[in-house]
C-alpha cells in the first residue's frame, strides 16, 4: 500500500524552524537504529574482552563457596532460600558493570544522533493507531519495506562473514585432530574473536550509511508543502485581537515613558488645546534643541498638566506647535525653525535669569 500523499501539493520547500521543533516535540527524530546497535555489539564485546577474566574468578570463587560448605547443605526451605538469593545476589553484582555499560551506551548513541531531548508526547495514547486499515497501510508502507530488507541484509552479510569466515578455516581445523584440547579451544577462541571483529566492523559500516539514511529520510519528511508554510506563517501571525492588544500595550508603555521625559523639559509649545510639544536643550550635548514628547487633544492635555505640576512654562505657538508635532521622538529640530526657537527659548531664559 503506498504511503499517504502530502495535502496541498508536492513537499518541496525547506522545513521551518518551528516545524523542526514541533516534530521535535514530537519525539518524531532522525534516530537511527543500527548506530545503538553498532556501539552496543562493538563497545560491550571490547568491555567484554577485558572484563571476562574479572567475571570467571567472581563466577569461580561462588561456584567454590557454594562447593566447599555443600557438605553442610541441610536443604531445607530457609537455606534453599538464603542460598538462591546469594547466587543472584553475587550474579548481579558481576553484571552490574556490563547493565551499566549498556544504559550509557545507549543513552550516549541517542544523545550523539538528536542531541537532549525530554518529551512525553510520544507516551500519549494514540488510539488512531488501533485503526485495522491504518494499521495495515503501515504494515506495507514505504518505511515497512526499507526495515524489512535493511533487516534481511544485515542477517545475511553477517550469515556470509561467519560462513566464510569458517570455511577459510577448514583445512585448519582437520589438523585438531592431533592436538590437544586446549589448542582446540585456542583455536576456536581465534576463529570467535575473527568472525566477532569483522562482524563489528559491518555493523559500523552500516550504521554509517542508515545514520546517513535516516537523517536524509527525516529531512524529506520535514519538508513542507506551499500550502502548509502559508498556513504556518498566518498561525505565527497570531490572532489580529491579540496584535492589537500587543500594539495597544506597547503604545501604553512607550507613553508612559514619554511623559516621564516632560518634567525634564525646557518648555512645552501649545497650539494652545490640540497640540503640545515638549522640547530640551543643553549646548554642552545637544547641537540643537530636541523633541522629548508630543501628542494631540487628550494626550497633549497630559502633557500641558505634566509641566504645570513641573512649572515649565507653557509657550502658546499654533504655527510653531504644529510644525514641531510633525518631528519624531528625539529628532532635533531643522535648521529653518532655529529662529523661532531660539526666540522662545530665549525669552523663557531671561525669565529664569539663564543664559
Amino acid at each position: 500500500m503506498a504511503e499517504e500523499a502530502p495535502t496541498g501539493g508536492e513537499r518541496t520547500e525547506d522545513p521551518t524552524a518551528k516545524r523542526r521543533e514541533d516534530f521535535r516535540q514530537k519525539g518524531q527524530v532522525a534516530q537511527s537504529k543500527e548506530v545503538t546497535t553498532a556501539a552496543l555489539f562493538t563497545l560491550v564485546l571490547l568491555f567484554w574482552f577485558f572484563y571476562m577474566p574479572y567475571f570467571w574468578d567472581g563466577l569461580t570463587t561462588l561456584v567454590s563457596s557454594i562447593w566447599r560448605s555443600i557438605w553442610e547443605f541441610q536443604g531445607t526451605p530457609s537455606e534453599i532460600m538464603g542460598l538462591f538469593i546469594h547466587i543472584i545476589k553475587e550474579i548481579v553484582l558481576l553484571l552490574t558493570p556490563l547493565f551499566l555499560l549498556v544504559l550509557i551506551i545507549g543513552f550516549f548513541s541517542s544523545f550523539f544522533q538528536f542531541g537532549w531531548l525530554l518529551t512525553a508526547k510520544p507516551l500519549i495514547p494514540d488510539f488512531s493507531k488501533l485503526d485495522p486499515i491504518k494499521g495495515m497501510g503501515r504494515i506495507f508502507s514505504k518505511r515497512s519495506l526499507v526495515e524489512s530488507v535493511k533487516s534481511i541484509a544485515k542477517v545475511t552479510l553477517i550469515g556470509w562473514i561467519a560462513f566464510s569466515t569458517v570455511l577459510t578455516k577448514f583445512n585448519e581445523a582437520l589438523t585438531l585432530v592431533d592436538t590437544s584440547a586446549y589448542a582446540t579451544m585456542i583455536f576456536l577462541a581465534d576463529t570467535a574473536s575473527l568472525i566477532l571483529a569483522k562482524v563489528c566492523a559491518l555493523l559500523i559500516f552500516l550504521a554509517f550509511i542508515d545514520f546517513l539514511y535516516v537523517r536524509w529520510e527525516m529531512e524529506e519528511k520535514l519538508k513542507m508543502t506551499k500550502q502548509e508554510q502559508k498556513e504556518e506563517f498566518k498561525e505565527s501571525e497570531g490572532d489580529p485581537h491579540i496584535k492589537a492588544q500587543i500594539r495597544a500595550l506597547q503604545q501604553q508603555m512607550a507613553r508612559k515613558r514619554m511623559m516621564a521625559e516632560v518634567p525634564k523639559a525646557d518648555a512645552v509649545i501649545t497650539n494652545p488645546t490640540h497640540y503640545a510639544v515638549a522640547i530640551k536643550y543643553d549646548p554642552a550635548k545637544m547641537a540643537a534643541p530636541v523633541v522629548i514628547a508630543k501628542g494631540a487633544d487628550f494626550v497633549a492635555m497630559r502633557i500641558r498638566e505634566i509641566a504645570r505640576e513641573n512649572k515649565i512654562p507653557l509657550v502658546e505657538n499654533p504655527p510653531v506647535a504644529r510644525l514641531l508635532h510633525k518631528l519624531d521622538l528625539g529628532a532635533a529640530i531643522p535648521e529653518e525653525m532655529f529662529k523661532a526657537v531660539a526666540e522662545i527659548l530665549a525669552h523663557i531664559y531671561s525669565l529664569k535669569g539663564k543664559q
